[in-house]
């Protein structure tokens, strides 16, 4: 299939598309030695529709947000997760959620110089699915008017286990210690958590749980870095070009991997099967951005 350029110049792509009213881009300080943390924050949809954050957030991160596809749909080059930014952005009123996307796809190619093209490719995917018993989920509440995020590069409040506390209603987080790791979900849809999913088990993850609602929920298990695809090496894929599947070793015997973990907490399950699979092929992007 004759690949089809979207960027066929840079001058072109900022005509057409909006942008933040104010964004800064910087790189991520580093990571306190055995944790990892990163998230996004605001945007359309959420209680600070006009403030948009992302903390120690990959490259590969901001397009699966820019262009609304999983991890795994993106074919480039290892420092789309090897380097990691900070990016602080004013969205101005009345910004609508593929207004939003835009303007992300805006800011990577004028900051990273970013050109892609777009293929599709029959693949091995995973289905969520709702297990046995039913879902375990807890359908969110409105977010509570003080639940204001802090301000870029400020630490968030930690639990008990050290793991950061995501502010009311603003998405997800993710934070990993050694031998395991936390998911905390906000005001999430099935659809977002699929996307989060395919982040951590290699492969592309598809909504099939006909859950149409909004959930709050807590996933803990052992993360398994051989399938994890979050600022380290893509491992190499099978013979048969399927990757590491569900039988790769935890890195924590006592903490469950991450599909028994589903089903135990939070009543879903995935399923192995094939479809075709919508790729984002990068062509350039620059390692250090433009300066602000």
């Amino acid at each position: 299939m004759k690949p089809i350029i979207i960027c066929l110049s840079m001058a072109a792509c900022f005509a057409q598309q909006p942008e933040f009213e104010v964004a800064t881009v910087k790189p991520s300080a580093p990571q306190q030695m055995g944790r990892m943390m990163m998230g996004m924050r605001g945007g359309p949809g959420s209680d600070d529709p006009s403030r948009y954050s992302c903390s120690n957030c990959s490259l590969m991160m901001l397009l699966t947000e820019a262009y609304g596809v999983q991890r795994n749909q993106i074919s480039g080059p290892h420092l789309l997760d090897s380097e990691h930014f900070d990016i602080a952005a004013k969205v101005p009123p009345g910004t609508t959620k593929e207004q939003f996307r835009q303007m992300i796809q805006s800011l990577l190619a004028e900051r990273f110089h970013l050109k892609l093209h777009r293929e599709t490719k029959e693949m091995p995917i995973y289905e969520l699915e709702v297990a046995k018993g039913g879902p375990k989920l807890k359908e969110s509440a409105a977010a509570p008017p003080d639940s204001a995020s802090p301000a870029p590069g400020q630490p968030l409040r930690s639990d008990k286990d050290g793991y950061p506390m995501l502010p009311h209603g603003r998405g997800s987080i993710m934070a990993m210690a050694p031998g395991r790791a936390r998911l905390q979900g906000e005001q999430e849809t099935m659809d977002q958590l699929a996307a989060r999913l395919s982040m951590m088990v290699g492969r592309t993850v598809k909504n099939g749980t006909g859950l149409t609602g909004k959930y709050d929920f807590v996933l803990s298990f052992a993360p398994d870095l051989s399938m994890m695809n979050i600022g380290m090496p893509k491992p190499p894929p099978d013979a048969d070009g399927r990757g590491p599947g569900p039988a790769a070793p935890s890195s924590d015997d006592s903490a469950p991997s991450i599909f028994t973990a589903l089903q135990e907490q939070l009543g879903l399950k995935l399923e192995q099967k094939k479809g075709p699979v919508d790729l984002l092929v990068i062509d350039h992007v620059e390692k250090t951005p433009v300066e602000n």
